[in-house]
């Protein structure tokens, strides 16, 4: 089909539409995790970060759609373990999950631990090439899901690249706030890195063949997100009429 034709059809419009939708839902992730994992930086260099980051992980995910073939093979078993069948595609997201848990965990223990914080942040220039790895990497993870499901939602590969740019530009304008709001909340750092911990857990649980429907994890995700959002508004208010006394007095 050339471009034109393409253009005019109605029913690529309608992939793009509810493949876009598809990409950005699923990227919830990929903000939660750039915005724990850029928060050590200082604000120029998480932005850099974020850039570098998501930039080559759009190209990573581009080369993918190109390799559509390969992508699906890869639900193919290669080994079984305990009588469970796994395919490169379980392992890479059973690693990709216990990945995600761990750097979870290992942040929450920095949010306890006072004097590994002030670590943390001598050491914060030292780890920029780190974080933009990790980015890169957990979107690769994070992309062989949506990927799979982009094949099954849209035959053009270009109405599949015309998405994932779309997304992935949306994911880099919500990250930046999202990672303000939760440096400027320390109560929402922990409980972006609870949900970490959860899509951790999922994406093993995926790998072992012990399918989550993200649906759950999302709603679970959006209520804590309330009850917090309600928690802050209540601090806010508290600490203006505090401030009002005070002038008052």
């Amino acid at each position: 089909m050339d471009f034109v034709a393409l253009l005019s059809d109605p029913t690529a419009w309608a992939s793009l539409v509810t493949l876009t939708a598809l990409e950005i839902v699923l990227g919830i992730d990929n903000v939660v995790f750039l915005s724990v994992a850029t928060s050590h930086l200082s604000a120029a260099e998480a932005a850099r970060a974020r850039r570098i980051g998501m930039g080559l992980a759009l190209l990573f995910r581009i080369a993918l759609l190109f390799a559509i073939s390969w992508i699906v093979s890869l639900k193919d078993p290669v080994l079984t373990i305990l009588g469970h069948p796994l395919s490169v595609k379980d392992l890479i997201l059973i690693g990709g999950g216990a990945f995600l848990m761990y750097k979870a965990v290992n942040h929450i223990h920095e949010e306890l631990e006072e004097h590994v914080e002030e670590e943390m942040a001598r050491t914060a220039s030292r780890a920029f090439s780190l974080v933009v790895g990790q980015i890169i990497v957990i979107d690769i993870v994070f992309s062989l899901d949506s990927i799979i499901t982009a094949v099954g939602l849209a035959q053009q590969v270009e109405v599949m690249i015309a998405a994932v740019i779309i997304a992935v530009g949306v994911m880099y304008v919500a990250a930046g706030p999202v990672s303000a709001f939760v440096n400027e909340h320390p109560t929402t750092k922990v409980l972006a890195l609870a949900f970490l911990l959860l899509i951790g857990v999922s994406l093993v649980a995926d790998g072992m063949g012990f399918h989550i429907e993200r649906g759950y994890v999302y709603a679970a995700m959006a209520f804590s997100a309330a009850v917090e959002a309600i928690n802050i508004t209540a601090k806010k208010r508290k600490a203006r009429a505090r401030a009002a006394a005070k002038v008052e007095s």
